[in-house]
């Protein structure tokens, strides 16, 4: 027995909610479209898990925040997908797929056979077993990549209200947690190996400043060192932390973001793989051309660098959905999908955003002991990445333009003299902005042909329009 689709998504996270609407938006035909997914749930905004959905009072849950209400559109209830004629195969595992054939078959033997595929499986949480330290099926040790792992952590948190908790991972996951424990009267440490917080995007200067800012919140550090075992209690509850430079920390609970990896397992000897993903070219598409794969286990060509990049944000995952699904329908009518790179976060009452790439020389400006503060990165004489934290609007869509644009940089001290305000004049037009030729084959920035800002108002509209989003997004639902 099996059943056949013109489209099947593989995957039920973030990027399968956003690529059926656009399927919708496009005229996707009822019976075409299938999504199949390991969770019991219709796709949902993911980053809700680590903020609204952690809150002690009036928490985030479904149905509020399903896909795609993250962009300001509509919200996909199970209702949605059934009244579009979109199949939802819920709870549902594949255990192999055959590219060729062009088939997919379910832990229970089902046969799903499509057309045209989207690999959409997202990502998983790397777990402590794969360092050697066991100790992960203990009731108080919590991941967080989906709802599951979100209600095991809440009921942790529930149980040990004044309690002690250790956060290990100093990245994104571990960062957010550990604002949503103490939120919640809960004593955090957060242990990791590197020299500070957020190392793969923050410069030491910027890690201090929100480190700073944690540990007035009552959080502690240690840092340099690793876990190696837990102590446990006769009912396989964890009761301390034991790290690499001899450290005991006694924990009621343990949150654990050691980062991810990517899920390709079912295509890695059927499709091209790099950077740890799926490589595909500037419609998404993998070098099989029926085959496409957008989100975390994309490696798509970042055209403003020249570079294949695998990007791991919910900013990544919608947008490659959305571009996939506009190749797949109208591929001779879709252009290469010009991606800028952007990342942001909300802890407390905190907000940043980043664009571009975090490469060459550092320029921090701005009041560091103050609510607004940022940085530049120059390479090869031209700007390519920007960071801002406490910024209005007006100012987040300055650095994207500005990012987007690529200006030469001549002066790096003018540069940090002027700040801020050297976006806002870009933005505003005041200032020619020559942007780098990009080898094809090359990373290396090129400083041949200049480019001004009239030559780019495609990439400026789409730039703007990125943190015209994201401010909003973070100043009106903080919740997720």
């Amino acid at each position: 027995m099996g059943r056949a689709f013109v489209y099947v998504i593989l995957g039920g996270g973030v990027a399968a909610g956003y690529a059926a609407l656009e399927f919708v938006k496009r005229g996707v035909s009822a019976g075409e479209l299938c999504i199949i997914s390991e969770e019991s749930v219709a796709p949902y905004e993911r980053p809700a898990l680590s903020k609204g959905y952690l809150l002690p009072e009036e928490p985030a849950r479904l149905p509020t925040f399903h896909t795609c209400v993250g962009a300001r559109e509509e919200r996909l209830t199970p209702k949605w997908y059934k009244e579009h004629g979109i199949e939802l195969v819920l709870g549902t595992r594949v255990k192999s797929a055959d590219v060729k054939r062009k088939t997919l078959i379910s832990a229970t033997g089902e046969t799903i056979s499509y057309k045209t595929l989207i690999i959409a499986t997202g990502a998983r949480a790397l777990k402590l077993e794969e360092f050697g330290v066991a100790g992960s099926d203990a009731e108080n040790v919590c991941y967080l990549r989906d709802i599951a792992d979100a209600n095991k952590l809440v009921a942790a948190m529930q149980s040990c209200a004044g309690g002690s908790a250790v956060v290990i991972g100093g990245g994104y996951i571990g960062m957010e947690c550990a604002a949503s424990l103490v939120i919640n009267k809960i004593n955090v440490t957060m242990v990791f190996p590197e020299a500070h917080c957020m190392p793969r995007l923050f410069t030491p200067k910027i890690a201090n400043y929100y480190e700073e800012y944690y540990k007035d919140k009552g959080i502690k550090f240690v840092k340099g060192t690793v876990l190696t075992s837990f102590d446990v209690d006769s009912d396989r509850k964890v009761k301390a932390v034991n790290l690499r430079d001899g450290t005991r920390l006694p924990a009621d609970m343990v949150v654990v973001g050691i980062g991810i990896r990517p899920n390709t397992s079912l295509f890695e000897n059927q499709l091209t793989m790099e950077k740890g993903g799926i490589k595909v070219n500037g419609r998404m598409q993998t070098s099989d051309s029926s085959v496409y794969a957008v989100g975390d286990v994309a490696a798509f060509p970042v055209k403003i660098f020249g570079q294949i990049r695998r990007l791991e944000h919910v900013d990544s995952a919608r947008k490659s959905a959305r571009h996939a699904v506009a190749s797949i329908m109208e591929l001779d009518k879709t252009d290469e999908f010009d991606y800028l790179p952007f990342f942001y976060s909300r802890v407390f009452t905190l907000s940043w955003q980043f664009y571009g790439d975090n490469v060459g020389e550092e320029i921090h400006f701005g009041d560091y002991s103050g609510k607004s503060f940022g940085a530049y990165w120059v390479k090869n004489g031209h700007l390519v990445g920007s960071f801002l934290e406490g910024g209005t609007k007006e100012e987040y869509e300055a650095l994207a333009v500005t990012t987007r644009l690529g200006p030469s940089v001549e002066n790096i001290v003018e540069l940090e003299t002027k700040g801020l305000s050297f976006a806002l004049e870009m933005s505003r037009g005041k200032v020619e902005a020559p942007a780098p030729e990009v080898s094809a084959n090359s990373s290396t920035l090129l400083l041949d042909k200049p480019v001004y800002p009239w030559h780019a108002a495609a990439g400026v509209v789409l730039a703007a329009s990125i943190a015209a989003f994201a401010y909003w997004y973070g100043r009106k639902r903080r919740r997720w």
